[in-house]
């Protein structure tokens, strides 16, 4: 399966949701790669005006021709639908999976079954097709749109095969916008590295290699000198063990038992899953975490001595197993109420909404030890800017939610899990905590809420985290 190459960010970076193009490059790339990309550009607006949808079905914008649901003569709302469906059928290939593999003793003949069944069922799917063609249908739409639109692709084969080819089409959508988001990094990390923040030594690792993906890095990462100037690294996507060449990776491949972080699963929903590993149960692995995790961060100083911490690691699962996102850390026993001392979203799902699932995770822990959480200090800029992206979302849903007369920051707090003076912080930053008559109030600006519920109606559901699904405890002796 050929890899994309994507440029890393810091794990703080936004994360809201978005779509990305190779319209968004500097004077830097070639001039023709600009035309094309603009004259792309112009050609969807002139289909969709206001630039919304997108052929994935999921971003709400698209600034490329590729992923104009109208090009494609489909509505916003039939590529959500398919998204969903496509999102829907991996959910139950997993499923049925699983199953499979809890029955060891028939495994094998249990997919052989499900093969041959499934092969009859898309032989009998590719059977039905309207074999009379709406040839007015046809004739009107050339004429009319010309090649401003995608030629009408209905009863020329069957449903089955249209999907297949709606997927690839989502597919090669999806890896544009990807591309654009690397060329976007490729420009960030430049600018980093002439301001000096980025070093270039003989020992710094410059790509890992990462199931499907090769990431370029950001920052040096203390691995073994003979690993670190190689300048690549071959990596396991599940253990996380690093290897030196593709061929030492594909014998390993070839013999890994491990389809998911060790430890317990303490949530799932759809294809997210949330384990907890224990940094003394499981030293290699949480330790090879910690150097994954420095090559995308600047800050990060712990390495080795992970055995005080657990490990919340976000996965997403497919038909080949738990795909690492992202994960956080925390301190089994803090004694300033930290719910979070390091935190990462990979780099191949920042700007998809996980890294703000993250962060609602960390305080979903919190609420359940009836404990008021907080990130640990100092945070970097990019940091500060994530959490206060979350804290003012929270904030703005308890005063659109809040019915009564008088309301306190203490009640806001303990209802939140949000520590107060993060609470304060967030409030002085929105303009709505004003003090007068020797009293603080706070202001509930319509507009700022009116705004919040405009975004989260557009966002939807998709990447949030929902309570019941966490079955979970917490440590004893934390």
């Amino acid at each position: 399966m050929p890899r994309r190459k994507k440029n890393a960010g810091s794990s703080s970076e936004g994360t809201e949701d978005s779509d990305f193009s190779a319209e968004h490059t500097d004077s830097s790339e070639s001039d023709t790669h600009t035309v094309r990309n603009t004259r792309l550009t112009r050609s969807s607006l002139r289909l969709s005006r206001n630039s919304q949808g997108h052929l994935t079905g999921k971003h709400e914008r698209h600034f490329s021709i590729s992923g104009c649901p109208l090009y494609h003569n489909l509505s916003a709302d039939e590529c959500k639908v398919k998204a969903s469906s496509r999102d829907k059928h991996v959910e139950e290939r997993t499923l049925s999976q699983r199953q499979d593999e809890n029955r060891h003793s028939a495994r094998q003949q249990a997919q052989a079954e499900r093969q041959l069944r499934y092969k009859e069922k898309v032989t009998e799917m590719r059977r039905k097709r309207n074999s009379v063609p709406q040839k007015d249908k046809y004739m009107e739409h050339r004429p009319s749109h010309g090649s401003s639109r995608e030629p009408l692709l209905e009863n020329i084969t069957s449903d089955y095969d249209l999907e297949l080819f709606r997927k690839a089409q989502a597919r090669a959508s999806d890896d544009l916008s990807l591309t654009g988001e690397k060329i976007i990094r490729n420009n960030k990390k430049e600018k980093l590295r002439l301001e000096g923040q980025v070093t270039e030594g003989g020992n710094m690792i410059k790509a890992i290699v990462f199931g499907r993906y090769e990431l370029d890095t950001w920052y040096h990462s203390p691995y073994p000198e003979e690993y670190a100037r190689l300048g690549r690294l071959y990596m396991c996507e599940f253990c996380l063990k690093y290897m030196k060449s593709q061929t030492i990776l594909r014998r390993h491949m070839a013999k890994c038992v491990w389809k998911h972080p060790p430890g317990d699963e303490i949530y799932r929903k759809g294809p997210i899953s949330v384990f907890e590993v224990d940094g003394k149960k499981n030293k290699i692995y949480c330790q090879n975490l910690c150097l994954l995790a420095k090559l995308f961060l600047d800050h990060k100083t712990l390495y080795y001595d992970v055995e005080p911490f657990l490990f919340y690691v976000m996965t997403e699962a497919d038909n080949t197993g738990c795909h690492l996102v992202g994960y956080f850390s925390k301190e089994k026993n803090s004694f300033l109420n930290y719910n979070v001392s390091c935190i990462l979203t990979m780099p191949q799902y920042m700007r998809q909404g996980y890294g703000k699932m993250l962060i609602d995770f960390s305080y979903l822990l919190s609420k359940v030890e009836e404990k008021v959480g907080s990130p640990e200090r100092p945070l970097s800029d990019l940091g500060l800017i994530s959490y206060r992206s979350y804290w003012k979302e929270v904030l703005l849903r308890y005063l659109h939610n809040f019915q009564g007369k008088e309301i306190s920051i203490k009640e806001i707090s303990q209802e939140t899990a949000v520590n107060p003076v993060d609470i304060v912080s967030t409030l002085q930053s929105l303009q709505m905590l004003k003090y007068w008559k020797g009293k603080h109030l706070i202001l509930k600006r319509q507009d700022l809420i009116d705004d919040w519920k405009t975004k989260e109606g557009k966002r939807g559901s998709s990447k949030t985290i929902d309570p019941t699904a966490l079955k979970w405890s917490p440590p004893k002796g934390t």
